[in-house]
């Protein structure tokens, strides 16, 4: 077989369609292509930043005949950094090649397509991400320490002094930390850090392979008291997170939901939905498709801290949560006794043991399943334990809800409503949910 020669700079590719992260695929000289910034119909000069899985990675420089949906990206760094997909499409054709795959996934799985199609559950495209895990990277050539998400096509941590999508408790001040962290003594031996950020304060836990000297946690003290930060640290696995500063008071971070009047504590590990305008939305909604009535129960699967438990129990008789987590499980509790609700009760359960068997789920008139990425193929496939008359599910995966959506619909359940939830803006995330009715 001839050997490929390396595609030369100025290499020109067509592109023909997006992967499911939302990167432009294209094929020249042999290669097929992985181009990061290009859309559908365009045509892209490139530049190779890797070979990758079989394909190569590439960056679009320069585009002919840009799709018509193109915009000029608002964040300075949208052409190197890789943490959104999207800057440079519209936010309302983003939302509408989400529909377009929630709607080609159900066909190919063989689900029917919904009745109806709901109106998108968005927010705002900017500042809203309040968890995520950012990278560090010790760079003496690049001016000293990075801290962000990685470069487009790449493993290393891209060079930026802000983040648009980040809440700007965090985002504003990459910069800042940037230079405390490079103040350090072991600054090669952080890898990440964690943020999370609470209606009422931000946390950042940094992560350290080596021991902090005692100068070197002096710097982070005072730095992170300008900064106006929680400080936290991780010296080895995720059981070794501890706060430093503040050093006292409760360990948590606060969320709201102002329709039910709710207030969550969380921990900075612990799951949370990291797009807090859209989930307030999305937790309505719910109730509002669910619509339970006082004499309902309702059974809440993979339940988390409670997220849709509590908002559940202001409607309905009673609502049981069943989570696979503890600690999450005993969140829910505390965040059930600090809002005086009394109407809900909790259960540690793994849903994806091998030994769960759905006929051991309690009855409930509504079920209510918000799973992890894998589904609930398990329950689905077992809906007949619980025989909901409705069932509100609420996807972080595409796929897995196609999946699902099928088994429920041989199961004789109608799916009534559909749509997409725009929980990560400018990435190619599908966030959904559906409305299902007993036959």
């Amino acid at each position: 077989m001839a050997r490929r020669v390396p595609l030369p700079r100025d290499t020109r590719v067509a592109i023909d369609a997006l992967d499911e992260q939302g990167v432009g695929l294209g094929a020249a000289g042999g290669y097929r292509l992985r181009v990061h910034g290009a859309l559908p119909g365009e045509a892209t000069t490139v530049r190779v930043a890797r070979k990758r899985h079989g394909r190569l990675e590439a960056i679009a420089e320069t585009v002919a005949q840009p799709h018509e949906d193109r915009v000029t990206p608002e964040c300075p760094h949208a052409g190197v950094c890789g943490g959104c997909a999207f800057q440079h499409l519209a936010p309302e054709a983003q939302r509408a090649g989400k529909r377009a795959r929630l709607a080609a996934l159900l066909e190919a799985a063989g689900a029917p397509a919904p009745a109806r199609w709901l109106a998108d559950v968005t927010g705002p495209t900017r500042g809203y991400r309040r968890k995520a895990r950012l990278g560090v990277r010790h760079v003496p050539g690049k001016g000293g320490v990075l801290v962000g998400f990685r470069e487009r096509g790449s493993s290393r941590v891209a060079e930026v002094e802000a983040c648009r999508v980040l809440a700007p408790e965090i985002g504003e001040r990459l910069g800042a930390l940037r230079v405390l962290l490079g103040r350090l003594s072991v600054a090669a031996s952080i890898p990440q850090l964690e943020i999370a950020v609470g209606d009422d304060a931000a946390a950042v836990i940094v992560r350290h392979l080596e021991p902090l000297p005692d100068a070197d946690l002096d710097v982070l003290l005072e730095g992170f008291r300008v900064l106006g930060l929680q400080l936290w640290l991780q010296p080895a696995g995720p059981d070794s997170v501890h706060r430093v500063l503040p050093a006292a008071g409760p360990e948590r971070l606060h969320q709201t939901l102002p329709e039910f009047g709710l207030r969550f504590a969380f921990h900075p590990l612990d799951f949370v939905q990291v797009n807090p305008f859209v989930n307030r939305r999305m937790v309505s909604r719910a109730v509002e498709l669910l619509a339970p009535v006082r004499s309902d129960r309702v059974l809440d699967l993979f339940c988390g801290s409670g997220n849709f438990t509590l908002p559940l129990a202001a409607r309905s008789g009673e609502v049981h949560g069943m989570e696979g987590s503890e600690a999450l499980v005993e969140r829910a509790r505390e965040n059930a006794a600090a809002n005086a609700i009394e109407n809900v009760t909790f259960e540690t359960a793994d849903l994806y043991a091998a030994d769960f068997d759905p006929a051991a789920l309690p009855r409930a008139e509504l079920l209510l399943l918000d799973p992890p990425r894998s589904g609930a193929e398990r329950v689905c496939a077992g809906i007949g334990a619980v025989a909901p008359r409705r069932i509100v599910y609420v996807s972080c995966n595409p796929v897995t809800l196609a999946r699902d959506a099928a088994l429920l619909a041989g199961a004789g359940y109608r799916l009534e409503a559909a749509g997409i939830l725009d929980m990560f803006p400018h990435t190619a995330h599908v966030e959904s949910m559906a409305l299902f009715h007993a036959p």
